[in-house]
């Protein structure tokens, strides 16, 4: 039973306070400010490079029809991609925990089970026949969402993988662009557009530790005024030929293709685009409603009126814009004073633009980790309200020197932006088919609706790509190598991971299977008979000793039976073994540990840890406490943590929980909680150590050898060496002296 006065679960609290900040407008409104600086600057400076990229410079100049069906075919893509798919549809179908990319659609289609804390503190349960036999029940009726699961767990990761791959390529093919705007005005600088550019990329990852919020406050005031600026600019080219309002006509978009039969030019279109991604993949840093209001409000218009301007001046100046037409286009002068005002903006758009994909990818790992595909890196949470913000260090050196290699070796920034282009359209169509999965199993919407939702956005995005993927020979398979390495990481540790979890869970055993208790006592002075090993004795007033001894085998060992029993002496110390694994029972750490050391603490906690959706947990509500009534010293423990508070087990803390309950049960145990007390200073944390083995498989026939040596090869040469790597206790604060590692060879 659990102890009647300790405090319950912190969650509902945290529920509580979600549902005030939920109904807050004034939180809404600065939400909305910051998606401004973190989200949509990616998508916001496009116009840099999209209009030359469906039109290089080094090509014939288009006509006027050709430049309004361009322009309308931009317009469109904005309107059917980021407005009607992302913001009005996928924002829909963020996680419970409010994460949304491509793989929060995998964790909608498939959640993790309601985690039964109070099971994990069960240590003499006796339902794991049950379980096992609920289990086998279900094996033989599985779904076909069942079946598809492993292959919409690789997609997932892949689509994920290239997600982060845009967070390589965004600083890289942004901040180039702005900076090119310097050999407009001074050609003689062209030369040094490459080390300039890495200089700002090093300044961009430099700033990344100081928090996603106090980067969104800082960003944010500059997108707002270069999308502003995009605005008015835009409107003033549109007064120079008015006739570009024409490629509202999506006629006009198709009628491009039909006329030119140039089906690349939609790799450039595509350009237009990128970025959409960011929303969903950014929905667990702010929330759906502040996406919407400053996309449709704000970031939707500006873009618009930007490209429509951009058209109408190639149409009216041809050739004298036609070089670099986001700069030649900005009226007034080269080199008077709104070209470098636009100049200085584009490049710190440029920066900011990074930012949403940094961000984006920052919190992709965090959902990864979470869900055991990825190492346990260390992470950064850096806000008290909203725990998806986090920075992950060791993700972000990586991501600033591989976007400054990608500048070094790419001079060519056509070249870039088809490494761009087709990570983009890869994850969209990868998000399309999640969506449309979802709809059907957990929406549970008629199937016409994501029939539909998948035939219209699944033709569009196959036709993005399509575009790009011919590009892979000039720059796409940048994007491509990167995830196909990342999506293999990820892939070899969620199977390694699953597959401990279920050695895990296999060997976890009822305490009372495996230890046993002589307990011989005397009649008191009213007659009363001896104890028995199952009652509660601590309510009794006898003297009595006790013996533990551990069983060898299944079978119940008698006093007397030494060949089925080794005894085992108290030792007076504290030790706290970790539940890595969710579940009832008793770890096997604790079990190897009785069979190696024929000795047991006078105090044993098995600690199970539950990480709470709230920023920190007040020290009274930290702990929960059971106590195993039939063996004396054994106690289960859940301990709950902030998502921003470290992993620090205050044993102080444990122990006076300990105290309490032992008060509670028997206020007369003085004696008992002076020797708890005393142990507080003396505790040892045991943490498991699997050192994998490679089960032998029947794959039947010849192909049994082959099948085994890849397996033996992934599991003992390459997962175990990321296992050790990257070991559970790595982000723990304990001291690495008060920690006990136990080996467990696990054949897996």
């Amino acid at each position: 039973m659990a102890d009647p006065t300790t405090p319950i679960s912190p969650l509902p609290a945290f529920q509580a306070k979600r549902r005030a900040l939920d109904v807050s407008g004034f939180l809404l409104l600065v939400l909305s400010f910051q998606t401004l600086g973190i989200i949509y600057s990616d998508i916001g400076t496009s116009p840099l490079y999209v209009l030359n990229g469906i039109w290089p410079a080094s090509g014939p100049l288009p006509s006027k029809e050709d430049v309004i069906g361009g322009v309308s075919a931009i317009i469109w893509s904005l309107t059917l991609l980021p407005l009607f798919k992302y913001v009005v549809i996928s924002l829909y179908f963020g996680t419970r925990e409010g994460e949304g990319g491509s793989f929060a659609l995998f964790q909608g289609l498939y959640p993790a089970a309601e985690k039964d804390f109070e099971a994990d503190r069960t240590l003499t349960g006796d339902s794991f026949g049950r379980l096992k036999l609920h289990r086998q029940s279900r094996e033989g009726s599985r779904s076909f969402k069942d079946r598809i699961r492993f292959p919409l767990l690789l997609w997932s990761l892949f689509g994920t993988a290239l997600t982060m791959a845009d967070g390589v390529l965004t600083p890289a093919v942004s901040i180039t662009s702005a900076v090119g705007g310097i050999a407009v005005a001074k050609p003689d600088v062209t030369d040094k557009i490459v080390p300039i550019s890495i200089a700002f990329i090093i300044v961009l990852f430099l700033v990344q530790q100081f928090g996603t919020a106090r980067l969104a406050f800082t960003f944010s005031p500059v997108a707002a005024l270069w999308f502003l600026l995009l605005a008015g600019t835009g409107i003033y080219n549109i007064t120079t030929f008015p006739g570009i309002f024409r490629a509202f006509d999506p006629s006009r978009a198709v009628m491009l293709f039909v006329r030119t039969k140039n089906y690349d030019y939609l790799a450039g279109v595509l350009l237009a685009v990128t970025g959409s991604e960011a929303m969903f993949a950014n929905l667990g840093q702010f929330n759906a409603t502040s996406i919407r209001i400053s996309f449709c409000g704000f970031t939707y218009p500006a873009l618009v009126l930007a490209y429509l301007g951009q058209g109408a001046r190639l149409i009216r100046d041809g050739e004298a814009v036609f070089d670099n037409i986001f700069y030649r286009t900005i009226p007034g002068p080269v080199n008077g004073a709104l070209y470098w005002i636009m100049f200085v903006f584009a490049t710190l758009a440029t920066l900011v633009a990074s930012q949403a994909m940094i961000t984006a990818t920052f919190s992709l790992t965090q959902q990864v980790i979470n869900l055991k595909s990825l190492p346990p890196i260390r992470m950064v949470h850096t806000s008290d309200i909203v725990q998806g913000q986090v920075y992950v260090p060791a993700v972000n050196w990586l991501l600033m020197i591989a976007a400054i290699i990608l500048v070094g070796a790419f001079k060519n920034l056509s070249n870039l932006t088809n490494a761009y282009g087709f990570a983009v359209a890869t994850v969209m169509l990868s998000t399309t088919g999640l969506l449309a999965i979802q709809m059907v199993y957990v929406k549970r919407w008629p199937k016409v609706v994501p029939i539909l939702f998948f035939l219209v956005w699944g033709f569009f995005d196959a036709l993005f790509w399509g575009a790009s993927l011919k590009k892979i020979p000039h720059g796409a398979w940048v994007p491509l190598m990167i995830g196909s390495v990342l999506v293999m990481i990820m892939t070899l540790w969620t199977w390694g991971k699953r597959l401990e979890d279920k050695f895990d869970g296999a060997n976890r055993m009822n305490l009372r299977r495996f230890i046993g208790l002589d307990v011989i006592s005397e009649k008191n002075s009213r007659g009363q008979s001896p104890i028995s090993s199952t009652d509660h004795v601590d309510e009794i007033e006898v003297e009595a000793s006790r013996s533990f001894y551990f069983i060898t085998d299944d079978k119940k060992a008698s006093s007397t039976d030494t060949e089925r029993r080794k005894d085992l002496a108290r030792i007076p110390v504290c030790a706290i073994f970790y539940k890595i694994a969710q579940g009832q029972g008793v770890p096997h750490t604790f079990v190897g540990f009785t069979r190696q050391w024929p000795a047991l603490p006078r105090v044993v906690i098995f600690l199970s840890v539950c990480v709470l959706p709230l920023a920190r947990i007040p020290p009274e509500e930290r702990y929960l406490v059971n106590k195993v009534r039939s063996f004396e010293g054994f106690y289960g423990v859940t301990y709950y943590l902030g998502f921003r508070e470290e992993f620090d087990v205050q044993v102080g803390d444990v122990m006076e929980k300990i105290i309490q309950l032992e008060r509670d049960i028997n206020p007369n145990a003085e004696v008992v909680i002076e020797e708890i007390r005393a142990l507080a200073s003396s505790a040892t944390h045991v943490a498991p150590h699997y050192h994998v083995l490679s089960k032998v498989v029947d794959a039947g026939g010849f192909v049994s050898p082959v099948v085994n040596y890849l397996r033996k090869l992934l599991i003992e040469e390459v997962y175990r060496r990321f296992a050790t790597m990257f070991p559970e206790t790595a982000n723990w604060v304990t001291s690495s002296d008060q920690i006990i590692h136990v080996g467990v060879n696990a054949v897996i």
